[in-house]
């Protein structure tokens, strides 16, 4: 029993002294390279010489894409707060960043004025009251922050939303939510506020 133990401790000391050195050489890439160069021809390890700075600084972005779905003027307002104290924030780090707003079904009714009479999105008495404060703030975001705008197209349509009754500087894409699944695909963090 006492040898068992003995030889457990001994090849559980010998296999993390193997770990740590593998840790080691893989993090040092003087050997990493040493190591590739001897085991592999040139030609199959990747040329990153040619990578772009643009590749580099593109990394360096923070971005952040919002969904807005709900109907919620409260929700809304909270995720206006987020958005405005995210961009200071990141200014304040003097750090690039791409921060969107993709606004889905529900969502269409924060980026018109329009009520939307005979429609499921059609304007409550709390968005009545609230809508020109609303709109401001928003404004403020894409104009000063430059926070980016997006709004489902199948939504608008659906709808028989005229163009000209969206907000200045919202773009249309096809599909919200196929634009959320892109753009989470690029590296952008995906927020909705509950």
């Amino acid at each position: 029993m006492k040898l068992t133990n003995t030889l457990s401790l001994i090849l559980a000391a010998l296999a993390l002294i193997i770990a740590v050195l593998a840790y080691q050489r893989a993090g040092d890439p003087v050997q990493a390279t040493d190591t590739m160069t001897a085991t592999q021809p040139t030609a199959d390890i990747p040329d990153t010489s040619s990578s772009t700075t643009e590749d580099t600084q593109e990394d360096d972005i923070a971005k952040v894409v919002y969904h807005v779905d709900y109907a919620d003027p409260r929700r809304y307002s909270a995720m206006l707060t987020s958005i405005n104290n995210m961009a200071t924030t990141f200014q304040d780090d003097i750090a690039d960043y791409d921060i969107r707003i993709v606004f889905v079904a529900h969502g269409i009714r924060f980026v018109t004025d329009d009520k939307l009479t005979g429609t499921p999105f059609a304007e409550d008495a709390d968005l009545a009251k609230r809508r020109e404060e609303l709109k401001g703030r928003l404004a403020s975001l894409r104009d000063v922050q430059g926070v980016k705008l997006e709004l489902c197209d199948i939504t608008r349509k659906q709808i028989g939303l005229d163009e000209d009754k969206l907000y200045s500087g919202v773009e249309l894409v096809t599909s919200g939510v196929v634009r959320l699944s892109k753009l989470q695909n690029q590296g952008y963090s995906y927020l909705k506020i509950e």
